[in-house]
């Protein structure tokens, strides 16, 4: 299916890492330029590095996402160097497994900032850009937005957010013909997510018992097959979808997983 994403400019923050380096993948593939926002200097550079030797083009911007000053950056340098800005891939953020017990409200402060903030504060510099390119948002939220999880409050407050603001960001702004979507991952198999299973005395067979929970196929889900979703969402093959929450979890949100 042609996608008809040559030559479109796309941020993506986390772009270099799990999930977002999927997308920005994928994007290379479909003949686009992916924006790679992140804190990862030395695997975005070297990213950017391999597709220009391929002759595709790709640009990092290296900087914390969670300092505003920044996020302006990442729009006017998008602006600057390629004059054009067609969609948005918020997706950069951490659970830090911080309970309603433990965390205290100072730490449920720096996680919001660490998780929410940079989706918003990205979205309203880039908004001009955007109104211009009749472009694409797509938010990267989680299924604990919807089920909850335990031990991990503000994370779960941050990615409900972005399913608020997803949808009403898809309200005010569908008289611009932006569309704003979300796409809700569950159990992914990105270097993160390996990373919190090592906490676990007994980590390949905790990572066992939570797969076998996915209904469809007894398995994680790839980082692809979530990028495969939001470069849809980004492309004009969804070109009336917008303010809908889409699922890539393998089931394991809504079917029961007793299957």
């Amino acid at each position: 299916m042609e996608l008809h994403l040559a030559g479109k400019v796309f941020i993506v923050t986390g772009g270099s890492s799990g999930i977002g380096e999927a997308v920005t993948r994928q994007l290379v593939e479909e003949g686009a330029i992916p924006v790679i926002a992140t804190r990862e200097k030395e695997r975005s550079l070297q990213m950017v590095k391999e597709f220009k030797a391929l002759g595709k083009k790709a640009h990092a911007i290296i900087g914390e996402l969670r300092k505003i000053p920044f996020c302006k950056k990442v729009i006017q340098e998008t602006a600057q160097r390629f004059g054009r800005i067609d969609g948005l891939v918020n997706n950069a953020g951490r659970n830090d497994w911080l309970s309603l017990e433990a965390g205290t409200p100072d730490r449920f402060s720096w996680t919001l900032i660490d998780n929410l903030y940079h989706y918003h504060a990205l979205a309203h510099y880039a908004l001009p850009w955007l109104k211009l390119s009749k472009g694409s948002i797509v938010n990267v939220s989680c299924r604990i937005a919807v089920t909850g999880q335990g031990n991990a409050s503000a994370y779960a407050a941050a990615k409900g957010a972005q399913l608020a603001l997803t949808r009403e960001w898809a309200t005010e702004l569908a008289k611009y013909g932006i569309r704003v979507n979300a796409v809700v991952p569950s159990e992914v198999d990105t270097p993160q997510y390996q990373e919190w299973h090592g906490t676990f005395e007994k980590p390949a067979k905790h990572l066992k018992k939570v797969a076998g929970k996915v209904p469809l196929g007894k398995r994680l889900t790839t980082p692809e097959e979530v990028a495969a979703a939001i470069v849809y969402l980004l492309s004009e093959r969804s070109s009336h979808t917008t303010g809908q929450f889409l699922f890539v979890d393998g089931g394991y949100t809504h079917l029961d997983r007793a299957l």
